[in-house]
């Protein structure tokens, strides 16, 4: 196998505190060395060796999205495992954590090595199984969370369905104790969400749909937070939408309980307004909010309140988009998105580009303890090739996701992934080596 280098490209690992010019040398899949332009001078380059220069273009680590719906097994008419990974390189994620609400439940170790195997033969990225808190997700058992353990998942979720039971979700915290992983909570309080199809407040009042109180969240963000103090279990709070989320996150954190949480693009990129004339692209769970939500999200991410951005990705076919409102599935396709998406953070201020990148790689991976989201050596090699100032369109009709559920079509932004590496391999074939 041929050595690869990627010379002149700036390079953003905040896993080593780089942000300089770099080169970097690849074989066999791995990280052999990075010389800093300025500081370290490269060997002679090889005579097999092949040669991309990438000047004016950034190189950032691989994307870790800790919160993917594959939708596979049972509902591979949204998404499968070809399609998500694929969908999951396109927009410079290489490894994917996947939800349990399949058909059926990742609730036991045969539908994770199922997960696991599937990826093996058709994945483009590494696909990380999240199992199920409790059997069939429906908060009245705990699953074999030790089997799915030892199968390969790496955290555990009933995402989709909050745990409402307090005496459940309190000993899944102290049973994944043993095990050393994160609970990730799907905060909401059902009872207050009533079925509800957007964000509770003037704009629902207007288009005459039943909304969802932020308190609906809020509540139950506080209740796990109490559970994970008694218990001293980790606790992960996906999607975060509301002020109230935020300000509980943030006493949390400063008393040192072990709580981590996660927002998504939609949260600080859009509001409530977006489902105005009924948009159904824009109903996902939890709802859009107010604008006031969303400069807390914002400011949660700039002062670290929040540690990571995750996708929700959550393709739908069409004709589940394509109805009233009132039937419609709620999410959004956000694979192909998600880096995209988070870098206006950037252009807009809110987050230094290293900070940005963290988020996305380096926090996720050190949260779920699966050694990704650095460059350092001997490290797997994925790695994306950025650039960050050519404008772009979002276009949900090229998305290779099966899933073209997105508000943000049509979207006017600054950034482009010109290449995706996985192993070492350039997925997208968007560069063409000098040599070799």
């Amino acid at each position: 196998m041929k050595k690869l280098l990627i010379k002149n490209g700036h390079l953003i690992d905040p896993s080593q505190s780089i942000d300089a010019d770099a080169d970097i040398l690849i074989y066999e899949g791995v990280v052999q060395d990075i010389w800093i332009h300025e500081k370290e001078k490269g060997e002679d380059i090889p005579d097999d060796c092949v040669v991309y220069d990438i000047k004016g273009k950034y190189i950032i680590p691989g994307i870790v999205d800790m919160h993917v719906h594959l939708r596979d097994p049972g509902f591979e008419y949204k998404e499968t495992i070809r399609t998500g990974t694929a969908s999951a390189v396109k927009g410079g994620v290489t490894s994917v954590c996947c939800m349990p609400n399949t058909h059926p439940v990742n609730d036991n170790e045969t539908v994770t090595r199922y997960i696991l195997q599937k990826a093996i033969l058709e994945g483009s990225c590494d696909v990380y199984p999240i199992g199920a808190i409790t059997k069939g997700q429906k908060g009245e058992e705990l699953a074999e969370m030790g089997l799915m353990y030892e199968a390969g998942c790496v955290a555990f979720s009933d995402d989709g369905r909050p745990v409402m039971n307090s005496l459940l979700m309190r000993r899944a915290l102290e049973y994944s104790k043993r095990f050393g992983v994160p609970i990730i909570s799907h905060a909401e309080d059902i009872n207050l969400s009533a079925n509800g199809m957007m964000n509770e407040g003037g704009v629902s009042l207007r288009l005459g749909l039943r909304g969802i109180p932020a308190e609906s969240e809020i509540i139950m963000i506080k209740r796990d937070i109490e559970l994970a103090a008694l218990t001293g279990g980790r606790l992960h709070i996906a999607h975060v939408s509301t002020e109230g989320g935020v300000r509980a996150l943030r006493e949390a954190k400063k008393a040192g309980i072990p709580v981590t949480a996660e927002t998504c693009p939609h949260y600080f990129l859009l509001t409530e307004e977006a489902v105005e004339g009924y948009n159904t692209n824009a109903k996902v769970n939890p709802p859009l909010r107010t604008r006031r939500d969303l400069e807390a999200i914002r400011e949660a991410l700039a002062d670290g309140t929040i540690d990571i951005i995750a996708s929700d990705h959550a393709p739908h076919h069409k004709d589940e988009k394509l109805c009233e409102f009132e039937m419609a599935a709620s999410g959004i396709s956000g694979l192909e998105t998600l880096l995209l998406l988070s870098l206006q953070l950037y252009h807009e201020g809110v987050l230094s580009l290293p900070e940005l990148i963290k988020k996305l790689t380096q926090n996720p991976a050190t949260i779920l303890g699966i050694g990704k989201g650095t460059l350092c050596k001997g490290a797997q090699a994925d790695l994306v090739v950025l650039d960050i100032e050519t404008d772009n369109t979002i276009r949900a009709d090229e998305f290779v996701s099966k899933g073209k559920n997105t508000p943000f079509d049509g979207m006017s932004l600054k950034g482009r992934v010109v290449e995706t590496f996985w192993k070492g391999i350039p997925m997208l074939k968007g560069i063409t080596p000098l040599t070799g």
